[in-house]
């Protein structure tokens, strides 16, 4: 088996989070889940009866795993191991999940290559999948919004820890010029 293309997310930054409290994460988490459903109404409407569903997010490369429940708009960090209540696992690199939000990488070649894993309900992830491609997400642009008077800051952290991690961080245009 060849090793995955996809960038992972430094080592050093891994254990630099390990300890730390997931708190104020949870928090941050949480303000960019409402935003993002506030801003994108239909990515609710797409998962229709899967919103109410709790999402586990499992990357490897980092030190804590993430529960998403769509319909309250919840996104919150916890540690491995806590057995979360979940209706489906998705495990794989950070830089997998990233990549599919934005556009970067085909989420059914992600999950068909084993970078994404799906455990439990398969028919909630694909609705989550084709949410997130409908509601076309760019996380760079949610959290410069979040940031006010520090947005162009924002942009410009994030645009250079994109190039120096290779994780994709803004949405891929894929626009087809007539």
């Amino acid at each position: 088996m060849t090793a995955s293309p996809l960038p992972r997310f430094p080592r050093a930054l891994f254990l630099a989070a390990r300890p730390l409290p997931l708190a104020p994460l949870s928090l941050g988490l949480g303000r960019l889940g409402r935003r993002v459903s506030a801003r994108h109404p239909g990515l609710l409407r797409r998962l229709g009866p899967y919103a109410a569903q709790r999402f586990l997010v499992d990357p490897p490369d980092l030190p804590f795993v993430l529960l998403i429940v769509p319909q309250t708009a919840e996104v919150s960090a916890h540690r491995r191991g806590q057995g979360l209540d979940h209706a489906a696992r998705i495990a794989g690199p950070l830089s997998a999940f990233l990549a599919m939000m934005h556009g970067a990488q085909d989420g059914d070649a992600l999950f068909f290559s084993r970078d994404l894993v799906i455990e439990g309900d398969t028919g909630a992830v694909l609705a989550l999948r084709n949410a997130i491609d409908d509601s076309e997400l760019d996380l760079t642009e949610e959290i410069a919004a979040m940031a006010g008077p520090l947005a162009s800051l924002a942009r410009h952290t994030l645009g250079r820890t994109e190039r120096l991690t290779g994780l994709s961080l803004h949405r891929t245009e894929t626009e087809a010029w007539a």
